[in-house]
């Protein structure tokens, strides 16, 4: 690869790396040509693109983003490395822990997660129950209906009893 290419290679990982809130470092060095075969699969099957880079290109991108925005990142960048972009945070921890159960590899060297440095292959099962911004609004919009469908039910089943009162009434009103 010539310096020409190289340049625009790191111009597309600057705007690739700009463009993605969750992305994650692995190191997949034992994996055989199959097993890497299945892991692109499975990371296709869930939308997580996984790409194998020079980490020294991967540091010259992110430096070209931010001069300490990404150093926690950058300290992690040795050996083989894949990194895997994602729209969600939780789905590449998801995916790396199901395809573990069969492959003792690829092991998490770092996450970044919505401006977060995640660090560490014990922060696995962490990750894996992380919540998107969408269950989190979801979650919170269930919370805030909640008094109200109370309220509500509470009027009907009282406006029932109320009319049943007054139905009552007006049978012994017109009984007398």
């Amino acid at each position: 690869m010539n310096k020409a290419e190289k340049t625009q290679l790191i111009e597309q990982l600057v705007e690739k790396f700009s463009d993605s809130k969750y992305f994650y470092l692995t190191d997949f060095s034992t994996l055989t040509a199959e097993q890497t075969t299945d892991l692109r699969r499975a990371c296709h099957e869930k939308d997580v693109e996984i790409v194998v880079l020079k980490n020294k290109l991967i540091k010259k991108a992110l430096e070209r983003i931010s001069e300490d925005g990404y150093k926690n990142v950058i300290e992690h960048l040795a050996g083989p490395t894949a990194v895997m972009f994602s729209e969600t945070g939780k789905v590449p921890a998801e995916l790396l822990k199901e395809f573990r159960k069969t492959n003792e590899m690829p092991k998490l060297k770092a996450a970044y997660i919505d401006s977060e440095v995640i660090v560490g292959d014990d922060q696995i099962d962490y990750l894996s129950t992380l919540k998107s911004k969408e269950d989190l609004i979801g979650g919170l919009i269930g919370l805030l209906q909640a008094p109200m469908s109370n309220l509500m039910g509470a009027l009907n089943s009282g406006g029932s009893t109320i009319h049943g009162l007054l139905k009552t009434l007006e049978e012994r009103v017109e009984g007398e």
